[in-house]
């Protein structure tokens, strides 16, 4: 019997997801949280085989961070992240953060269970489309080298490119359409796999790979 924590701040989703697994008789939904930090209280509490977390949560603990807290205080806990974006960025950073796998929410329900069962053996789960990008990264971090551009994903690498163009955070989060907010996310983030802490370094850097068209 798997036991499986279900963690969604949208009640509607647990009650689908619960309903669902409960009909697999090798599954038992043993509890659920509608943010981070609830969920890390009950998964220390009823010690699941799987917590099935999702991403993003704008209440409370983030799926990213309570991820990340959970391994961190509980290692044996498997996670599978339910998102909704097929965003690469955190994909990656959740694997990190110790994810054991990732799939998207509309996933048929085979799929989930299957993911479900996967990494309650122990095993990884990635949804087709991020085996694909992973692999695709791989193989380009062969070709290129050490180049740590290639460390950057493409929303992260779109973000440098304007930047480098001197528009602001809001003009680049209207172009891209989303948030200030996930602007400076993935900026912070870029600055860390480059390595440089100001924009004039990032213009510069982006001079020096050509992204604008010509290089120095």
């Amino acid at each position: 019997m798997i036991k499986i924590l279900l963690v969604d701040d949208h009640a509607v989703v647990r009650s689908g997801l619960k309903m669902l697994l409960n009909t697999n008789p090798e599954m038992e939904v043993v509890g659920e949280a509608s943010e981070g930090n609830e969920g890390i209280k009950k998964a220390l509490k009823l010690k699941p085989d799987v917590v099935v977390m999702d991403l993003s949560m704008p209440h409370g603990k983030d799926g990213l961070s309570a991820t990340t807290e959970l391994k961190k205080l509980k290692p044996e806990i498997n996670i599978l992240i339910l998102t909704m974006h097929d965003d690469e960025e955190y994909l990656f950073r959740a694997i990190q953060g110790g994810a054991s796998g990732c799939i998207l929410k509309s996933a048929p329900h085979n799929e989930l269970m299957a993911a479900i069962e996967s990494v309650a053996a122990g095993d990884a789960y990635l949804h087709p489309s991020a085996q694909k990008r992973l692999m695709e990264e791989y193989l380009g971090s062969l070709k290129g080298g050490n180049d740590t551009y290639n460390l950057l994903s493409d929303r992260e690498k779109e973000v440098l490119t304007l930047i480098a163009k001197g528009y602001s955070n809001k003009e680049i989060a209207e172009q891209l359409v989303i948030s200030v907010k996930t602007v400076e996310t993935h900026k912070g983030n870029l600055m860390e796999k480059l390595q440089m802490k100001t924009r004039p370094e990032l213009v510069e850097y982006a001079v020096k790979k050509g992204l604008l068209g010509y290089g120095i």
